[in-house]
């Protein structure tokens, strides 16, 4: 029975090589082993040619089953449809607790909708860039700038060989370096860009007249069910709790090694007077 409680979350991580950048693919499987186990790990799209070869050693390194979908169809997307089916079929099968949709994609935002409608938790990974249908659509939708604070190292093309140029190697190499470049690092948001969604939530558990102290765990919770795309790191700090103390807009204090917090209010004047 102890083994039940201790068991973490099974999850299925399902990525779009089309519209996901393998530049941020260690980070997102080090996120997703805070959440749970990657017990499935496919990755799709049409890896005949050389435009997706920059993701070949991720797939080895990170054991991913690579999920072949030639686009037989101008203007057709083969391997979104391979994806959405596999996710039905694992979700059916009903051994798995949620599941993880790499892509920046705003058309997985009806599959989101769809897991979370059968219980299961869906974790979403892309650029800043997605659209805020699909982030809406997950639990939790985490940005992937914010798991690398610089970019990586460039690598060196490949070598020649003897017997001329490597072009398969060299077309890897080019599309790695191609990726790299058009992710760009992103500036992070001033911490005063949260205190907007944060005084949200505070004023969804009291009423604007009670300044009462509310616990910091309790304002994460709602926060992230008002906006599932917060982080702390957006606005470059690692936690909520230094985040919060950044603002300068709360007051602050530790009870039993638990924080709670509170708005700054004028003297002799309610919480009605910050909000808007």
């Amino acid at each position: 029975m102890n083994e039940n409680h201790s068991r973490q979350p099974s999850l299925a991580v399902l990525i779009d090589a089309d519209n996901a950048s393998p530049r941020f693919i260690s980070a997102i499987f080090e996120e997703v082993a805070k959440i749970g186990e990657a017990t499935v790990r496919r990755i799709y799209g049409d890896f005949s040619g050389n435009q997706l070869g920059c993701w070949d050693k991720h797939v080895q390194s990170l054991a991913i089953l690579q999920q072949q979908q030639r686009n037989n169809t101008i203007g057709k997307n083969a391997a979104d449809i391979a994806l959405v089916i596999d996710a039905m079929d694992l979700m059916y099968k009903e051994n798995l607790d949620g599941f993880c949709l790499i892509s920046s994609d705003s058309d997985f935002t009806r599959l989101a909708q769809r897991l979370r409608e059968n219980r299961l938790e869906v974790y979403g990974f892309g650029e800043r860039k997605t659209p805020e249908s699909f982030r809406s659509a997950c639990n939790r939708f985490i940005y992937v700038e914010n798991l690398e604070d610089e970019p990586g190292p460039q690598e060196a093309p490949a070598a020649r060989t003897s017997s001329g140029n490597n072009d398969a190697a060299t077309s890897r190499a080019s599309a790695e370096r191609q990726d790299k470049a058009r992710v760009a690092p992103v500036k992070k948001d001033p911490p005063s860009k949260a205190v907007p969604i944060l005084l949200k939530a505070i004023r969804t558990t009291q009423e604007l007249d009670d300044n009462q102290w509310i616990s910091l765990s309790r304002v994460g919770s709602l926060v992230r069910q008002l906006a599932p795309d917060f982080d702390s790191r957006t606005y470059g700090h690692a936690n909520l709790s230094s985040l919060v103390k950044a603002t300068r807009v709360f007051e602050v204090r530790t009870e039993s090694n638990m924080m709670h917090i509170r708005p700054k209010t004028p003297k002799g004047q309610t919480l009605s007077a910050i909000f808007p």
